[in-house]
């Protein structure tokens, strides 16, 4: 079953969406919005799936579905936390100023909690104040929970997933250090992410899901040339099951929480640097870690980060080449 919201007043109105992205059928009946549907999911997702089935056999009416016209899944959610599964991403951050990776960050997974109060949809624009601030694009998977128990172990944790998506986390490198240096997390260096426009149930995803991982190429297009052919399930050292068992270890996680997996990262066999596309290699998911390879090659990064005018999509893609979760496109503007 695959999920979208198109915009009203400030939660969305919840639809159903075909597999093929292609039509879409009105969910409001049954429940008004996503997080309805989140806060009461044993009651509303056979329902849902019902109507799921009844749109792919035609047998309901059906409207058109435009990427374009779609909100956020999810417009405003109760918790954005976003972990950093991809540890090859980490380790090339620290190689590039020297620094060693620490042992533990192969146990013990980082993580922060974002803004989910301004959830912007795949087509809205990344509005940017300031060039001289460094505005990187970041790909990643996104899971969004059930209610989730104090304590519940990895193994446990798949089980409350009850959505998955792509979004870009937006990041503001040149005011990173600064708000790094107090040792208080980030905030004005995080502005609002954009998700796909469509988010599916793991059971809709088949054999690309499995063991908390999203096993399907992730394709990144900077100004229309590929800049990322990821695997999004290689190379992940921690999975969803171990983000969310991480995040519940003190707490109990309410109900259309959003984990993301931070920044897809491949590495190139023995290499954790990886290749540019245009080399032949995978590519990535941010300009930083392009920078990075490019300091610890040649002592200096030469890929600008983004600028006005610059454009950025994201998408996953299934093994006919189909669009899984829609696209994300977007241009960086003025704000």
């Amino acid at each position: 079953m695959k999920l979208a919201s198109l915009p009203q007043l400030r939660d969305g109105r919840l639809i159903v969406v075909s597999d093929d992205l292609a039509w879409y059928a009105d969910a409001d009946h049954i429940v008004p919005t996503m997080q309805g549907l989140l806060d009461e999911w044993d009651r509303h997702a056979p329902y849902l799936a019902a109507l799921s089935v009844e749109l792919e056999h035609e047998a309901i009416p059906r409207k058109r579905f435009h990427e374009r016209e779609a909100a956020a899944p999810l417009p405003r959610a109760y918790q954005w936390a976003d972990g950093s599964a991809y540890v090859n991403h980490v380790e090339l951050v620290r190689k590039a100023r020297g620094a060693e990776l620490p042992a533990s960050f192969l146990t013990d997974p980082l993580m922060y909690q974002g803004g989910s109060d301004d959830l912007r949809g795949a087509r809205d624009p990344i509005t940017l104040a300031d060039e001289r601030w460094d505005c990187d694009l970041e790909a990643e998977i996104v899971v969004v929970t059930g209610d989730v128990p104090q304590g519940v172990s990895a193994a446990e944790a798949l089980g409350h997933i009850r959505l998955i998506g792509l979004v870009n986390d937006v990041s503001l490198r040149g005011l990173i250090p600064d708000e790094l240096a107090k040792g208080f997390g980030f905030v004005q260096s995080k502005p609002a992410s954009h998700f796909s426009p469509v988010f599916a149930t793991p059971d809709s995803l088949g054999p690309a899901w499995g063991g908390g991982k999203l096993s399907l190429p992730l394709h990144i297009d900077v100004n229309g040339r590929p800049f990322g052919r990821l695997a999004a399930g290689e190379d992940m050292t921690f999975d969803f099951g171990q983000l969310i068992a991480h995040l519940a270890k003190t707490r109990r996680i309410g109900a259309g929480t959003i984990i993301g997996s931070g920044t897809v990262s491949n590495r190139d066999g023995d290499s954790a640097m990886g290749r540019p596309v245009r080399e032949g290699g995978r590519g990535y998911a941010c300009i930083a870690e392009q920078r990075m390879v490019e300091t610890i090659r040649s002592g200096a990064p030469v890929t600008p980060f983004l600028k006005y005018g610059d454009t950025v999509r994201i998408t996953a893609k299934d093994a006919k080449g189909h669009s899984v979760f829609g696209a994300i496109e977007q241009e960086v503007v003025a704000a």
